[in-house]
């Protein structure tokens, strides 16, 4: 794992993936790297103007790459089964949830949802038991990876508030978004052991990574001196958007890779190399992952299949 770049990627001729989000950002570095290692890629964005700019720009870097661009609102369920719905082909080797929002105002989605759990959540939980049949179906080497962050430790999820109506705290809100990403990675790996499929549930954080993240929050605040502080620190404090893609590009390819694992840069949970990171024991408590697993059936109404042990 020392030294792993994205040259480290295994050939992905024949396998199929899926990158939320693919459209800026962290997500667009690796559905470009996976792109660039053989593999059909579905650009899975919520702004049809920004994802076909992307895939554009992605045949221009990766000529000849095999890539399309597909609308998904992770905060509309209603898009989140479309999608899957209508997803070309039947193999499906690879989804990465990798869309997200970070410490906005309070905002629901067109669900109800308060938009960060929502969203980082809940929608990836729904579109994951949705494509997991085909998941199953390409055996082995299947992955779900999901990202999470190492502000994960801000908070666990509150199964009482799950959409903290009581009082909301964007930060904490975040916090508990990511914990969720790490709680359904616990949850669906223990799933997955015991129905015996093949494919293998892991998570990844990309540190501190220069993101539109950062400045949508205060954007849509129209706080400009928050926007211009976060514009500032991206460009001085933050790694790349390439090397913030590494854990993420490692846990969908790398070989070695086991259920559950979570994978981040090797310093200080902010940069470098990719490397098995520490998380909050919470985010491994069998107890939390299976109520919020009930808890995410019940609310997204998808309840996910399993094949035969």
């Amino acid at each position: 794992m020392n030294g792993w770049t994205a040259s480290d990627i295994p050939d992905q001729s024949g396998r199929t993936a899926v990158v939320t989000g693919a459209n800026s950002g962290i997500g667009y570095v690796t559905a470009r790297e996976l792109a660039r290692r053989g593999a059909r890629v579905v650009l899975a964005c919520r702004d049809a103007t920004r994802g076909k700019a992307a895939e554009e720009r992605l045949r221009a870097q990766a000529p000849g790459a095999d890539v399309v661009f597909a609308p998904l609102d992770l905060a509309d369920l209603s898009s989140v089964r479309a999608f899957a719905a209508e997803l070309p082909g039947d193999r499906l080797d690879l989804l990465v949830n990798n869309a997200g929002v970070m410490a906005l105002p309070q905002r629901k989605t067109v669900d109800g949802f308060e938009m960060q759990f929502g969203t980082n959540h809940l929608g990836h939980f729904a579109l994951t038991g949705l494509l997991l049949p085909r998941l199953h179906e390409a055996g082995h080497g299947a992955r779900v990876v999901t990202v999470s962050s190492g502000l994960h430790y801000l908070g666990t999820v509150d199964p009482r508030d799950l959409n903290m109506e009581h009082r909301y705290r964007r930060w904490t809100a975040y916090g508990r978004s990511k914990s969720a990403n790490l709680l359904f990675t616990h949850e669906l790996a223990r799933r997955l052991t015991a129905a015996g499929s093949p494919v293998v549930a892991a998570a990844a954080h990309p540190g501190y990574a220069a993101t539109n993240l950062q400045t949508a929050g205060p954007r849509m605040e129209e706080r400009a001196w928050a926007e211009r502080l976060a514009e500032l620190s991206n460009r001085f404090a933050a790694q790349s958007p390439e090397h913030g893609a590494l854990p993420s590009l490692y846990a969908a390819t790398a070989p070695g890779v086991r259920q559950d694992d979570f994978y981040g840069p090797r310093f200080a949970l902010w940069r470098g190399r990719p490397t098995l990171s520490p998380r909050a024991g919470w985010t491994r408590d069998d107890t939390a992952s299976a109520g919020l697993w009930q808890a995410s059936e019940r609310l997204t109404g998808v309840a996910y299949s399993w094949p035969s042990a």
